[in-house]
């Protein structure tokens, strides 16, 4: 083929998805490169990703609330779960930093490649750039007046979110966010295979949906669902409060104090464990550190 039939022949891609020794390199090498990325862009790229998973769950606030005809337990919690996955969905193809995924750096970590202090540089900025992202997509979604959706059922339906989560007790919450991580890496991990949008975002919804319909507990997620429930309790007004007969007094759970020591400190710590811990450490241990003693060796 000459030179000019060359540039015009079609690109040709990839189709075989990664196995898992594939996979664990290319976590690795991605572990690099986020943990040397200037701040700047991590950090916008992080309030990025604080506005994407606040987005899957203003969808999964709505498509949760009854409205008058309540579903099935089960049911209503897979719809929210399937329509929460849009958050990390966005993350993941669009592109953003997100602090719970960002756990799998420590691959790159443990094989000695990314320092400890380029490890946390990248967590501290990431969480605050969630955070951001997340408390202003509430104080937006605020001025909506969205909670006033479906005669307040949206509103009644926000407020007891928050208020559930409010109401954790500290290792319960642990061990919650221990396994929503360790679902939510496990879906970044599954996208280290994949070739096409498609396969990535197949491979991100039911991971993802299982973890929202066992109740499981996500920091970045909770920066927005308890900050939305405060910010409606404060400020809703008198417009919401008689549409669902009830006050601000019903939910004395959903405190500022409460939501930083009763779920977002041991929510936080729980998926650290369960992403670095159940998912990247494992994964690394497993393909990629280096044995002591030789395979071959009679010892």
């Amino acid at each position: 083929m000459d030179t000019k039939n060359k540039e015009n022949a079609p690109q040709q891609y990839p189709m075989d998805s990664l196995i898992p020794p594939g996979m664990a390199r290319k976590a690795a090498e991605l572990g690099i490169v986020k943990a040397n990325m200037g701040w700047r862009n991590l950090l916008l790229l992080s309030i990025l990703a604080g506005a994407f998973i606040s987005l899957g769950a203003i969808f999964s606030t709505v498509v949760t609330t009854s409205g008058g005809v309540a579903l099935p337990f089960g049911i209503s919690r897979l719809a929210g779960g399937l329509v929460f996955s849009l958050g990390l969905i966005l993350v993941v193809i669009a592109g953003a930093e997100l602090f719970t995924g960002n756990n799998l750096i420590v691959m790159a970590w443990a094989s000695k490649t990314v320092s400890t202090k380029l490890l946390l540089r990248n967590w501290v900025i990431v969480y605050a750039g969630n955070f951001i992202g997340a408390v202003t997509t509430a104080g937006f979604m605020l001025f909506t007046r969205q909670y006033l959706f479906s005669n307040g059922a949206v509103g009644l339906n926000i407020l007891n979110i928050a208020q559930n989560k409010c109401g954790l007790h500290f290792a319960e919450a642990f061990a919650l966010g221990v396994f929503c991580n360790a679902l939510v890496c496990l879906a970044v991990w599954l996208c280290f295979a994949c070739t096409t949008t498609t396969d990535k975002i197949l491979a991100v919804i039911f991971p993802v949906s299982a973890f929202v319909a066992c109740g499981f507990e996500h920091c970045i997620a909770n920066m927005y669902f308890i900050p939305m429930g405060l910010m409606v309790k404060c400020f809703a007004g008198l417009d919401l409060w008689p549409m669902i007969n009830k006050s601000a007094a019903d939910f004395g759970n959903l405190t500022v104090m409460n939501f930083l020591v009763k779920n977002l400190v041991p929510v936080t710590l729980g998926n650290i464990f369960g992403g670095s811990v159940m998912v990247g450490i494992v994964y690394w241990f497993i393909y990629i550190r280096k044995p002591r003693v030789s395979p071959f060796s009679c010892e």
